[in-house]
């Protein structure tokens, strides 16, 4: 980075926003682990729909996502994330009240609720990148994912030493916890410099908006939204069913839960380096080198139901949306100008997090019909159509140009 100025405030800001995904973002697992036991608490003989709650949670993710780069345009990063906190504490609290009422539509609202403000988190990636020259986008991106490392242990053991905190209802002092984490990410998030976008003299340099149907054709946006659903989705798929199919092989809640800690690490551990082997390799092989580790994780899970090996394919599930993920999004990060930025982003992440909702959605009712293993069968289509998505993408860059400059 040529300007120390800027390379210092583009480092302060993703650190800011490492922290915040952190805190804030550790009410995902909360809600990942314990949003099918949590349904399965309140519901009757009919558990196909013990996931709901988790599929409720992606869905406030994938709803709240234009809104969310709506309140952060008017606001500004400072106050429209401070906003996002407040909707997650909100929703935490009316999660537990649900558990004291024991309403299972009560649960599913909060868990929406939750979802909402997790779409603000889900925004902390895209303001890191935006806050850094080009050369540092990738690495803002991963670094800021890499606060998911915290998020991985302190979830998980949010949820060990306060789920019976409340007793005898089961779960609710979780739910209140996460009242918490929203405050002090609000306290995090105070800290980031007041400004509300990028200049008007940025926006100017490079170019006018374009419609959103002109950059959403483009391939490598095509693509990488493609891949970036397909990591996400697949991801959701496999874990939200894997604590219920534990479980149900006779595990404890606690090994389900410290398998959910394990994904959650290996979902976040490699952000550290991610951006630097996505500056060696390029975006586009470490996405590759992510599906086929999804495919490893389905592979070690078809292979028996021994704990180790729902932990071990927990753990390569969790690489797989690593690199697939934060490659794909530096690829969609390289497609918009600064002026498109806000609707590009609302975009990407509400057919994202659209179809995350489905696959959660869909895991509960592929679970309860056909079983641990369905779920990780599913693997293999999804990611050989992203594979191929590649090799075309890969194909077309490398296609002679047409007269006048365009490639073929």
């Amino acid at each position: 980075m040529s300007d120390p100025n800027s390379a210092r405030e583009a480092t302060r800001t993703t650190l800011i926003l490492a922290t915040a995904q952190a805190i804030v973002g550790s009410a995902a697992p909360i809600c990942i682990s314990l949003g099918g036991l949590a349904g399965d608490y309140l519901l009757g003989a009919d558990k196909s729909l013990a996931t709901a709650p988790v599929t409720a949670f992606t869905v406030g993710v994938a709803a709240g996502a234009i809104p969310a780069a709506t309140i952060i345009r008017a606001l500004g990063q400072r106050g429209g994330f401070m906003t996002g906190s407040m909707i997650t504490g909100l929703g935490g609290g009316i999660a537990a009240i649900a558990l004291f009422q024991m309403s299972f539509w009560m649960l599913i609202a909060g868990f929406l609720i939750i979802g909402t403000g997790g779409a603000f988190v889900q925004q902390f990636r895209f303001a890191a990148a935006d806050n850094a020259p080009a050369e540092f986008k990738a690495k803002a991106i991963s670094w800021v994912l890499a606060g998911g490392i915290i998020t991985a242990i302190l979830g998980p053991q949010i949820v060990i030493f306060t789920r019976e905190m409340l007793a005898p209802v089961m779960f609710a002092g979780s739910f209140v916890s996460i009242i918490g984490l929203a405050l002090a990410g609000m306290f995090i998030l105070s800290f980031l410099r007041l400004r509300k976008d990028m200049p008007a003299e940025d926006d100017a340099a490079a170019g006018p908006a374009r419609p959103l149907t002109e950059i959403i054709a483009t391939p490598k946006f095509a693509v990488g939204l493609l891949c970036a659903v397909g990591s996400y989705a697949l991801m959701s798929f496999v874990m939200t069913g894997a604590p219920l199919a534990m479980v149900g092989c006779g595990f404890t809640t606690d090994q389900a839960t410290l398998g959910i800690s394990w994904h959650v690490m290996a979902m976040f551990g490699p952000s550290f380096f991610t951006g630097k082997l996505i500056a060696r390799y390029g975006k586009e092989k470490i996405v590759a080198a992510g599906l086929i580790l999804l495919i490893g994780c389905a592979v070690v899970a078809l292979s028996g139901i021994e704990l180790w090996q729902f932990w071990t394919a927990l753990i390569l599930l969790g690489l797989g949306w690593n690199f697939g993920f934060i490659g794909a999004t530096a690829m969609v990060a390289e497609t918009y100008r600064p002026a498109e930025k806000n609707k590009v982003q609302g975009f990407h992440d509400f057919v994202l997090f659209s179809s995350v909702a489905f696959a959660s959605l869909m895991s509960g009712q592929v679970y309860n019909a056909w079983g641990w293993d369905m779920l990780n069968w599913v693997v293999f289509p999804v990611t050989v159509l992203c594979l191929v998505a590649l090799v075309g993408l890969a194909v077309v860059a490398r296609a002679p140009a047409e007269p006048g400059g365009r490639s073929a």
